[in-house]
């Protein structure tokens, strides 16, 4: 599987990403899946402190005994968790981050992490989020750092203070958000985008039909539920084959040059095989590219700015 380099970094992650916040809570399951995964040639896995309060990074980590340096490792950290109340509260502070990363790297039974993400990302963000990142790195005890936000405004921010190599989001081809005014800029300023999300909850999967039904009764985003539904039908008749709506999708969000990985969860080893099973180095055409574009439409970004 093609890699690519994330950011400037010297990180290079495999085109599609195992986003590991479904593999549920079953050691033995997890780690068939993770291994799935990494047999397909995926290199990289995202996680987060907060995804099972602690349980998922706990599992990843156990996953990985033996197999460590095969792997990009993603987590994230800013929201201050009770596990035991189950409960969370955002907090970018210097202080949360510097004890967040010592929990996680307990928790994922490693002494480094590859790629270590703020959790979300307000306006109101101090200063000192980034310096706790600058601090970390220059230790050894990460090796680049970014954000995972759709927000704008925030991003912006980001990439004229920072030296952040990549911005996890969603994108899919019903969320066309980024296209307007985030990945272009992130592009131009060398800065990798991790699409998450871009399935659209399976409504762009090959089970889209079953997931229209179950999932979008109330529409998505922009999108009516009889809109879905003709956006599923349409790209059926385009690409007479249902099976292709997995790999047309996630090719859709690669061909951007700012998309250095697309990250899919999977809770079985056929979610795995579904997302994995086609040749990532062909590209789609430009003329499918655009096709889809007009089955779709650009939306923007109005209340996450």
């Amino acid at each position: 599987m093609k890699k690519n380099q994330l950011g400037q970094s010297d990180l290079y992650v495999s085109e599609l990403t195992l986003g590991c916040m479904s593999l549920g809570t079953e050691n033995q399951k997890a780690s068939e899946i993770i291994n799935q995964a990494l047999d397909t040639g995926i290199n990289h896995l995202d996680t987060a402190d907060l995804y099972d309060f602690g349980m998922n990074e706990e599992i990843v980590g156990d996953a990985l005994k033996g197999k460590r340096d095969q792997v990009i490792l993603t987590t994230k950290v800013g929201n201050n968790f009770d596990k035991a109340k189950e409960d969370w509260f955002w907090d970018p502070s210097k202080e949360h981050i510097e004890k967040g990363v010592k929990e996680s790297l307990r928790r994922l039974k490693t002494d480094y992490i590859d790629f270590y993400m703020l959790h979300g990302g307000t306006i109101d963000d101090p200063d000192e989020s980034i310096e706790a990142f600058e601090a970390l790195k220059k230790e050894g005890v990460i090796r680049a750092y970014g954000i995972s936000s759709i927000r704008p405004n925030v991003i912006r921010e980001y990439v004229s203070r920072s030296t952040i190599d990549g911005v996890m989001m969603q994108y899919n081809l019903l969320d066309r958000r980024p296209e307007e005014e985030v990945l272009d800029l992130l592009h131009e300023n060398n800065i990798s985008v991790l699409a998450r999300g871009p399935l659209a909850k399976g409504m762009l999967s090959n089970n889209a039909v079953k997931q229209i039904e179950k999932k979008g009764q109330d529409g998505f985003l922009d999108y009516s539920f009889d809109e879905l539904k003709l956006i599923q039908q349409t790209i059926a008749k385009q690409s007479n084959n249902a099976s292709s709506f997995n790999a047309l999708a996630l090719k859709y969000v690669l061909k951007h040059p700012a998309v250095a990985t697309a990250v899919f969860g999977a809770s079985s080893i056929s979610q795995v095989t579904d997302n994995t099973n086609f040749n990532t180095s062909k590209t789609l055409t430009d003329e499918t590219y655009e096709g889809l574009k007009q089955i779709t439409k650009p939306i923007e970004y109005a209340k996450h700015r």
